[in-house]
């Protein structure tokens, strides 16, 4: 799981272009979105991508991508447990 968590951060760190980021500035439980890492609605569209593209996870419901994009804690649960 801790491998998971780690590739995540660099995933986002590179697909969103956070080049003042680092993966020990996110904590595995900080908020991806608000005041944690400060991601926005058109970040949630990139996350999504980066879950089709790097683990074929397709989000169906927006409702659910709330809970799953929450923080690399929830992300990496989700995706362990629907990992093709």
């Amino acid at each position: 799981m801790d491998n998971i968590k780690l590739q995540l951060k660099q995933q986002i760190i590179e697909q969103l272009n956070l080049e003042s980021v680092s993966v020990s500035d996110i904590a595995d439980d900080m908020p991806l979105f608000g005041e944690g890492l400060g991601l926005d609605s058109i970040d949630a569209l990139e996350l999504i991508v980066l879950m089709e593209g790097n683990y074929n996870i397709k989000l169906l419901n927006p409702e659910e991508g709330k809970s799953v994009f929450q923080s690399i804690n929830t992300m990496a649960d989700y995706i362990a447990k629907h990992k093709k």
